[in-house]
């Protein structure tokens, strides 16, 4: 309490000029924050991110174990009898429901987790939320190691899934509010990196369990608890948001731990903003409520319409399935787990393109670009696959080797545009009166259609053949579109400013925000003393 009262008068200074700033938009900005980019920053970020090593884990370990021998005969024994039938189709070889179910039933877990995960967060803080996804996860990977039957195997990935939930429900929302604003972007895309690495970790791993009969794939399975540990032990150490703190009525620490994380003790106009928005948040007491007010649909449908993008650009479909993808075009069991290994190499290299640009270049640049280049790539795929996969045969070497580089294409584009900003843009454009709550939303949306595409892929393959791919390209011109006319570039905007410095100004959805009163927050916060607040 002394540093606040000896600070009291310059603090009342700065809040003045943060209200200013926050309320038109203009000025020096929230951008002008004094921040450093301090260590722990970057470890916290980094522990906290350990969260997608885990979610594209599971992710890459799936794929590869669908196409082991050994796993397909104990759990789905009439896959395995197809697949070695010599004139099985090649696009219904792996078309089985229950197949499908021990890659979906982890989404649909995580849908109703991220309910659980958006209270828990907004009532304990993000740092215990990422605790619990780390045990959720624990638990799941360890009864998939174990697992004697297919009720095992689905129960474990519902734990896993729940897991998932609860850390794309805290990771963003936990690394946008610790970040500086003009790193926001780069620090954010770290978990999407992390995603990249986890599956390129389970492919490799794949790649040498798949030697060793029968229980390769209980090793692979069981490798979860590794990321799953990291992030149990590293979230002891990490830091609660600032914002979190302040919001739960711990202000005193909220603001240490700001100048903290900051590297500067004069924070006093980014504490301001914090506290206004905070104060403005407490006159919702409903936050699901506010969340279908008119002035929240812009970024509660733009949010939700980049989950649908981001599955719909046929990235799961990829991700998921592309040993049995390239099993389907003629490779061998360990040639197909190499060449998703060689794939899946190029995502973490697009990834880091995406942390050096997305904080210079902006956010609907690298959207519009990776439309284009994801378009081609599933255009060229299906007309490959149209004039020379047939039902029965083998495509030639030299198309399998295009097919293979393309995808890389495909997944280049991925990495550095609509695979971590599909989880960025939402973590930092609500405010914090619905943050929690909006994160729910677009999260359980994002599980919601992977859950579809996951459940679907294997059959639409049988039955649509190379014109699946065909149908992905054609959402990637609709979300190219959308990128262009639709979506408010966020670029180096303080979270809470965002709506009088994107939203209000963007020639479509400013009609949704006349009746917004962006100061109604500041007003109160100007009738009391900063010292009277904190205490």
């Amino acid at each position: 309490m002394a540093l606040c009262r000896e600070s009291k008068d310059s603090t009342m200074l700065d809040l003045s000029q943060g209200e200013d700033a926050a309320a038109g938009g203009g000025g020096s900005g929230g951008g002008d924050f004094p921040a450093k980019l301090t260590k722990q920053v970057v470890v916290c970020t980094i522990i906290a991110a350990v969260g997608g090593l885990m979610f594209g884990y599971d992710i890459g370990i799936s794929g590869g174990v669908t196409s082991m021998d050994s796993f397909l005969k104990k759990f789905f024994p009439t896959v395995y009898v197809k697949k070695h039938q010599a004139k099985a189709n090649n696009y219904c070889k792996y078309n089985n429901q229950y197949l499908q179910l021990f890659a979906s039933s982890l989404y649909f877990a995580a849908i109703v987790a991220s309910f659980f995960a958006s209270v828990i967060s907004k009532k304990f803080g993000r740092k215990p939320t990422i605790q619990v996804a780390s045990i959720l996860f624990l638990s799941g990977a360890v009864l998939n190691a174990a697992a004697q039957n297919l009720a095992m195997l689905i129960a474990g990935r519902m734990l896993l899934g729940a897991g998932v939930g609860f850390g794309n429900q805290a990771v963003p929302l936990f690394i946008s509010e610790i970040a500086p604003p003009r790193n926001r972007g780069g620090l954010n895309v770290i978990f999407q990196l992390m995603i990249t690495f986890g599956v390129l970790i389970a492919n490799i791993i794949n790649y040498g369990t798949s030697k060793l009969h029968p229980y390769g794939w209980r090793i692979s399975l069981g490798g979860a608890v590794g990321p799953a540990l990291i992030l149990l032990i590293g979230s002891i150490i990490i830091v609660e948001t600032p914002t979190s703190l302040i919001e739960r009525g711990r202000k005193e620490k909220g603001l240490s731990t700001l100048k903290k994380i900051r590297g500067v003790d004069n924070v006093d106009k980014e504490y301001a903003e914090i506290l206004s928005a905070v104060e403005m948040a407490k006159q919702y007491k409903n936050p699901f409520r506010n969340l279908l007010s008119r002035y929240n649909r812009p970024q509660l449908i733009c949010g939700s319409l980049l989950q649908f993008f981001q599955q719909f650009t046929g990235i799961t479909a990829v991700m998921f399935y592309a040993p049995v993808l390239f099993l389907t075009m003629g490779f061998g069991d360990d040639a197909s787990l190499l060449s998703a290994v060689m794939a899946n190499t190029v995502k973490p290299i697009g990834t880091v393109v995406a942390i050096l640009v997305v904080d210079r270049v902006g956010r609907r640049v690298l959207l519009v670009e990776a439309a284009i280049q994801m378009f081609i790539s599933q255009c060229a795929i299906g007309g490959i696959l149209a004039a020379h996969l047939k039902a029965t045969n083998i495509v030639p070497k030299h198309y399998s080797i295009a097919v293979i580089c393309l995808i890389c294409l495909f997944l280049a584009g991925f990495a550095w545009s609509w695979g971590p900003l599909g989880w960025l843009i939402p973590s930092e454009t609500f405010p914090l009166e619905t943050r929690s709550s909006a994160l729910f939303i677009t999260v359980s949306m994002n599980m919601l259609f992977t859950f579809i595409i996951a459940q679907s892929f294997l059959t639409m393959l049988c039955h649509m053949r190379s014109g699946i791919f065909f149908f992905f390209a054609f959402w990637l011109v609709v979300m190219g579109l959308f990128a262009i006319f639709m979506l408010p570039e966020t670029k180096g905007i303080p979270i809470d400013e965002m709506i009088d410095r994107a939203w209000k100004k963007h020639w479509f959805w400013k009609r949704y925000l006349k009746d917004y009163d962006a100061g109604k927050g500041q007003q109160e916060l100007q009738d009391k003393p900063l010292e009277k607040s904190i205490e």
